[in-house]
């Protein structure tokens, strides 16, 4: 039992942390007056957290770096230095009682776009081998079974920011786009957070990393690509055999070149067989034939533009726009040009989108929510056009989540 833990949030990660290994001492900015849970756990104000107490301190992935309780704290780790790092454990004389033995092999996952995809599709082709996936992908690694051979990890740039110590033993690099910039301060921060890993790896781990990066200071072995045929003449796999397009067909050769590099192994079959998740370039058709795409999952402009990519020829009402964590739009309407394209505005950049807009010379309706534009599109659309839901932003300004936003998406279509 460690007393000296210290939290920070009340969230799922840490919680689950403080399940182990508790009873924990929790500082978050929703408790104003100190108290127990359920657990035994203490729950503080932030003004209470006096640092020369604390024996280690541990945020939620998401905790804000301008927080003042990281500014203060002088022993912080992220969850993955806790599990994965044996410095950690020697320089923070954390107990051996909370390490098992032996460390799984683990594979880290991280970029802009597609990572929960390939981190599936990673565990999808090793499960016979053992493999289970954690991490930002929705498990807690203090949820995930020791004993497992091997963790897939979907990492996100808060976890890499906070990580000191610990390193993965293979590391696949996504592109990288610009996102979550407010939380970071700057894009060049965001990329340094995600370009981290790279530092520690050494002789004999591989990276797989777009090229744009390869010159990046390691000792670990790069693989750098461009497109998903240099990673099909890299390992040799056959493209035409995986029946994968667009953002996803990258996402599956990653995939079957950890396979590759794991146990010399090239499945088609199992890879082809894998199921993608809802919101995610899912199609719909209506009553009267229509075609609409629920790509509520696309929180960031690069997964805007990959939808965007297989439907050139087409005519498209875009549905777009929420909270977008203070990026750059530009990019993202100059890759618009090209397209026959009508864009119908929602959420909290509503207005900042249609300014770009007519910046841009593209027709752009103000709908402010995804009724009132779904509505719009109906009058409109017919089976020679596509309505796509991308809206290359988060959905918590309207929404609880990406997938209630693509749930309402659906239940109104099929309304019709």
């Amino acid at each position: 039992m460690m007393q000296s833990l210290t939290l920070f949030g009340y969230a799922k990660t840490t919680r689950a942390i403080a399940k182990r290994f508790g009873p924990a001492t929790f500082f978050d900015d929703k408790i104003t007056v100190p108290h127990k849970d359920e657990d035994g756990n203490f729950l503080m104000p932030p003004s209470l957290f006096d640092p020369t107490k604390s024996l280690v301190e541990i945020p939620s992935p998401g905790f804000p770096p301008n927080h003042p309780l990281i500014q203060q704290a002088q022993n912080l780790i992220s969850e993955y230095d806790l599990f994965l790092s044996e410095e950690a454990k020697t320089i923070f004389h954390l107990p051996s009682s909370i390490f098992h033995p032996t460390k799984p092999y683990s594979v880290w996952i991280s970029g802009t776009n597609g990572k929960t995809t390939t981190t599936q599709m990673v565990t999808h082709l090793l499960s016979q081998r053992g493999a289970i996936s954690g991490g930002n992908i929705g498990t807690p690694l203090a949820d995930l079974d020791p004993n497992a051979p091997i963790w897939v990890l979907e990492t996100s740039s808060f976890t890499l920011h906070y990580t000191r110590f610990a390193k993965p033993d293979l590391y696949l690099l996504l592109p990288i786009t610009p996102d979550h910039i407010a939380w970071h301060g700057s894009e060049a921060n965001y990329i340094d957070a995600k370009l981290a890993p790279l530092k520690m790896m050494q002789e004999g781990e591989a990276i797989i990393l777009p090229k744009a990066f390869a010159d990046r200071p390691t000792h670990g072995f790069k693989i750098p690509y461009d497109s998903p045929i240099d990673l099909a003449n890299y390992f040799g796999i056959d493209q035409q055999k995986v029946h994968f397009e667009g953002a996803f067909l990258l996402d599956a050769l990653l995939a079957l070149s950890v396979s590759k590099i794991l146990f010399d192994t090239i499945d088609y079959d199992a890879i082809n067989a894998f199921q993608l998740d809802p919101h995610r370039q899912e199609k719909i058709i209506d009553s009267r034939g229509r075609l609409w795409i629920n790509d509520s999952k696309a929180t960031n402009i690069d997964a805007t533009i990959q939808a965007l990519t297989p439907l050139k020829a087409k005519k498209i009402f875009l549905i777009l726009g929420g909270d977008d964590k203070g990026v750059d739009l530009h990019p993202l309407f100059e890759a618009f040009q090209g397209y026959d394209l009508t864009l119908f505005a929602i959420g909290k950049n509503c207005e900042k989108v249609a300014q770009l807009a007519e910046q841009y010379h593209i027709p752009c309706h103000m709908a402010h929510t995804l009724e009132k534009a779904i509505t719009a599109i109906d009058t409109i659309h017919t089976t020679d056009s596509v309505a796509l839901l991308s809206p290359a932003a988060a959905s918590l300004d309207q929404f609880s989540s990406y997938a209630e936003r693509g749930n309402l998406f659906k239940e109104t279509i099929r309304r019709f």
